[in-house]
């Protein structure tokens, strides 16, 4: 490794330990075997729980750190490590977590102290095989697991990111403990000074790599493919500033990864992760009454924004620890509700019965029992909401989101400006609903519906 390449990769941990949140990794405490730091996660755990592993002592004695590992690697390979990081796990009826999450509110201060405890590690040339001595530029550990790695590249130097993402795919076997899909590292990064591109999974010569650039003219703004020229930097500065900086990567892993079908690991692009957050932001500090408008290309995961945008409007609060919605409406396709949607929504739903799906074999007064009983999430379609304008109790002091999925013909811009008003706290509004949808029922030719 030339000087050049060394300080790109320099720069990058100079970043992340002196303003991202993250503390010196040392590449020999790592365990090749079980592809763990296990100094830090049995420190973590006996820090932070330290009840719990007191009971834990006394049933295994001096053999309880081995049997902690042991334990951990067995419950990651049977429900994979994000169903870990997020819930935890149990051994002999001892409930152990291997990380905190950032509380909703400020209520309770002990959550967020706990959040504060945990430890991140940026770790430079982590030799990580239990066969040979091939390194990783960096891992980052959350307290002692390793959730992302990069490999880099550096145009001055005859490579780019093509060269990082062969190296992946020829050079990082799967076999390796640390590479094992859905048990340790999540999402491994191929950077270079001006594109990132990202993996969930590698899988030899089939690796799939997308690309998380923000776009030609930065997020949001139309352009072409790649990242905006950085006057201060780097162009894909962006990723360990931003993106991998503690409190995102920590929000990252633990409301926007999500396992499908327990086949395929989704890691949000950036145009998504970038539109779901400046929504909640403006929605935080504009509250209710806005209307805005996404445009999303096709094929570009909308129905996953739109899922990861109603988790965040859900568990929105207000400066005095109130919820900001009641209930968040998503509302799809007038005739077939979308199936991919469904399946998207529901598989977030990490809380028994956050989601009220109002599809096929259900009725208008399931909806209407939905918004009476405060869901948490609703998945429904826009016609059954005329026929239980009356028998939607006082919405009077509640707030309700709406999320309208305009790529359907059937719902037009105007549709969806009724649909807000039928929330409203008036009769009248919701009557003039009722009359409006069912003039445009009458008057609407059903193309789709015939073909």
């Amino acid at each position: 490794m030339n000087l050049t390449e060394k300080q790109f990769e320099s720069d990058i941990e100079y970043s992340l330990l002196t303003y991202g949140g993250y503390a010196k990794g040392d590449a020999k405490a790592f365990d090749r075997t079980v592809a763990l730091d296990v100094g830090t996660l049995i420190s973590f755990v006996k820090d932070t729980q330290p009840k719990s592993w007191e009971k834990y002592e006394t049933i295994y004695g001096t053999s309880c750190e081995k049997s902690f590992v042991e334990r951990f690697c067995k419950e990651v390979r049977s429900l994979g490590l994000l169903s870990v990081l997020r819930h935890g796990f149990k051994d002999r009826g001892i409930t152990f977590r291997v990380v905190y999450w950032k509380p909703e509110t400020s209520i309770n201060q002990t959550a967020q102290a706990q959040y504060e405890r945990n430890v991140l590690h940026c770790t430079r040339q982590l030799h990580y095989s239990v066969s040979n001595e091939n390194s990783i530029d960096i891992v980052l550990f959350l307290n002692g697991i390793p959730v992302v790695s990069m490999e880099l590249k550096n145009q001055f130097t005859g490579q780019d990111n093509d060269n990082a993402i062969r190296q992946y795919k020829f050079d990082r076997a799967s076999k390796d403990t640390i590479f094992e899909f859905k048990n340790r590292v999540l999402v491994h990064f191929a950077v270079d000074l001006y594109n990132v591109f990202m993996t969930t999974c590698l899988q030899g010569q089939a690796t799939r790599f997308m690309p998380f650039n923000q776009g030609s003219n930065g997020a949001g703004n139309d352009g072409g493919k790649g990242n905006p020229a950085n006057p201060d930097g780097y162009p894909t500065a962006y990723l360990w500033e931003d993106v991998l900086r503690k409190e995102s990567a920590l929000d990252i892993i633990q409301k926007f990864i999500h396992c499908k079908d327990n086949k395929t690991l989704i890691f949000p692009r950036f145009h998504q992760l970038d539109v779901v957050r400046k929504l909640i932001a403006d929605v935080r500090q504009n509250g209710t009454g806005v209307n805005y408008l996404i445009q999303h290309s096709a094929g570009s995961g909308k129905s996953n924004s739109i899922a990861w945008t109603a988790y965040r409007l859900a568990s929105l609060h207000d400066e005095y620890n109130k919820p900001v919605f009641s209930s968040v409406v998503i509302v799809t396709d007038r005739t077939v509700l979308d199936r991919q949607l469904q399946d998207t929504i529901s598989s977030f739903d990490h809380t028994l019965g956050t989601v009220e799906t109002i599809g096929e074999g259900k009725t208008s007064k399931d909806l209407r029992d939905a918004l009476n009983n405060g869901s948490r999430i609703i998945v429904t379609t826009l016609q059954k909401f005329p026929v239980i304008y009356q028998e939607v109790e006082n919405t009077k002091g509640k707030g309700f989101a709406i999320i309208v999925d305009e790529a359907h013909s059937s719902q037009t811009g105007d549709a969806a400006k009724k649909l807000k008003r039928a929330l409203a706290d008036t009769e009248r509004l919701l009557e003039e609903y009722a009359e409006f949808d069912s003039e445009d029922e009458a008057q609407r030719e059903e193309k789709q519906d015939k073909l």
